[in-house]
């Protein structure tokens, strides 16, 4: 036995910070997981102060409608002859034939016993097709004998997302149930190359051109205006001297201008490398900001407004609370206990969360108001622990508060881990973030002249002119992180 002090995370601190770290659609996602488990939980729909719809319609349209045709009410002041009117209209729909659809109702009964849980899966978009159930349903059609029909099946399963043919023949022997030979395959493999979209099954990125090219040149419209003994011989040869932006070695080796081989560059640049990624690709999820950042024209300043605050929609059943104190049942009042604790928890830990955001964007908005005026290149440098000293709260809560977060600015949608970033400080003693000198950088490489384009050491003494002293291996790692090529590889021929 021993005696002894820790640091011990309890659950609720654990929700607390799970909470915290989720954007705003998963929390959207495990808020309605809870209520499936809870019964005590609930969300309000509509505002509960709204006032409900006078009973009695005194509209000019219902003070023209005849005695059958007014709204029945029933309650204590119905009389008789309200009873009868209803009767006579049951016996008139019942002799109509529209009547008989059981289908028919009203539209004043729209969304009062819909389960919106139906509709929202009756309004979510279908599952796209992927490449594979695409290209079967096109095999299917294909006129061809039933070996190589049985074959092509089995080539299309090996058929990638982005409609490349990567596994060897001889792996795809090994791993088929039934015996195939490999000049089976070859056999079946043009078939297979021969379906929508051009270019797909090949196994490289050279065979994938080619293959489009092929499909352009049996199109006489399409076709028009194409050089494919040229474009064919840059593809199956010269593919690496274009990445490498050779054109004066192509042009000799070719013996065409230069001109005409960027003509036919430009021409190639329409082919698709990836065909199998037009079926099937997942779409990307749509972001909602949890904030927005604005000018307030009464103040002159920025303000930050949250988006779609969930907690206050949140609450526990009053039912449940009135029966946890009436029940005298140990189990239900266990049971109760535990779901309305967790309620609480779940109401606190969102409330906490808003707070929290909202603290760390007023910071941002305070220290990146040059951002907002001025552009990217004023980013300043905002470290997550100059933010947590400020708050008074752990560097990890600042850093889980801005994870997967975005925030709509004047500027536009940004993630809100953007604005934190360490920096430098110019020759004139302007503090600026690294993202801003990447910004600059960028900057100069669009504006240089491309017939003689910066190397790095260059770039380094335009960036020095402009204050700002960083190493050359720094301005390479920050042209490799923008995907900018190297100088050779930007110049224009």
């Amino acid at each position: 036995m021993r005696m002894d002090q820790r640091q011990v995370l309890t659950p609720r601190m654990i929700q607390s910070m799970e909470i915290l770290q989720l954007p705003l659609g998963a929390l959207e996602e495990r808020i309605d997981q809870e209520m499936q488990v809870n019964p005590v939980l609930d969300v309000r729909t509509r505002d509960p102060d709204a006032r409900r719809e006078a009973a009695v319609d005194d509209s000019p349209m219902a003070l023209n409608r005849t005695h059958d045709e007014r709204s029945l009410a029933i309650g204590e002041t119905a009389s008789a002859k309200d009873f009868e009117r209803l009767d006579r209209l049951s016996n008139y729909l019942e002799n109509e034939e529209f009547s008989t659809n059981a289908t028919y109702r009203p539209s004043h009964w729209e969304g009062q016993d819909r389960d919106g849980k139906m509709d929202a899966m009756a309004n979510h978009a279908a599952r796209g097709q992927t490449i594979g159930e695409h290209l079967m349903n096109e095999w299917a059609f294909v006129e061809a004998l039933p070996g190589i029909k049985k074959i092509g099946a089995v080539i299309i399963d090996y058929i990638d997302a982005d409609g490349y043919l990567r596994t060897p023949f001889d792996r795809i022997q090994l791993e088929s149930s039934e015996p195939i030979r490999l000049e089976q395959l070859q056999e079946a493999l043009p078939y297979v190359q021969k379906l929508d979209p051009p270019g797909i099954g090949a196994r490289d990125l050279t065979e994938c051109m080619l293959l489009q090219l092929d499909a352009l040149e049996e199109d006489e419209e399409l076709a028009e205006g194409h050089d494919f003994r040229l474009e064919r011989a840059l593809v199956r040869d010269h593919l690496n001297d274009l990445a490498q932006n050779r054109y004066p070695l192509i042009s000799k080796r070719l013996g065409v201008d230069i001109d005409t081989i960027k003509a036919a560059v430009k021409r190639l640049s329409r082919l698709q490398p990836h065909p199998g990624r037009a079926y099937g690709a997942d779409e990307a999820p749509p972001i909602t900001p949890d904030a927005t950042i604005f000018m307030d024209e009464d103040t002159g300043k920025y303000d930050v407004k949250m988006a779609r605050d969930v907690a206050p929609s949140l609450f526990i059943k009053n039912r449940y609370l009135k029966m946890l104190k009436a029940s005298g049942d140990k189990k239900t009042k266990e049971f109760l206990n535990n779901n309305v604790r967790n309620a609480k928890w779940l109401i606190e830990a969102i409330e906490q969360r808003r707070g929290t955001i909202e603290r760390v964007i007023r910071i941002v908005v305070d220290t990146q108001k040059d951002f907002f005026e001025h552009g990217p290149e004023h980013l300043k440098p905002l470290p997550m622990i100059s933010v947590a000293d400020q708050l008074g709260i752990h560097v990890a809560t600042v850093s889980r508060a801005v994870s997967e977060k975005w925030v709509q600015t004047p500027r536009g949608l940004f993630p809100l881990r953007r604005f934190f970033s360490g920096g430098t400080q110019s020759t004139s003693g302007e503090d600026m973030s690294w993202d801003a000198v990447k910004e600059k950088l960028k900057i100069l490489i669009d504006n240089e002249d491309k017939d003689n384009p910066l190397n790095d050491d260059e770039l380094v003494e335009k960036l020095t002119e402009q204050g700002i002293e960083i190493a050359r291996r720094t301005v390479a790692k920050y042209r490799k992180v923008l995907n900018i090529p190297t100088a050779r590889q930007r110049k224009a021929y």
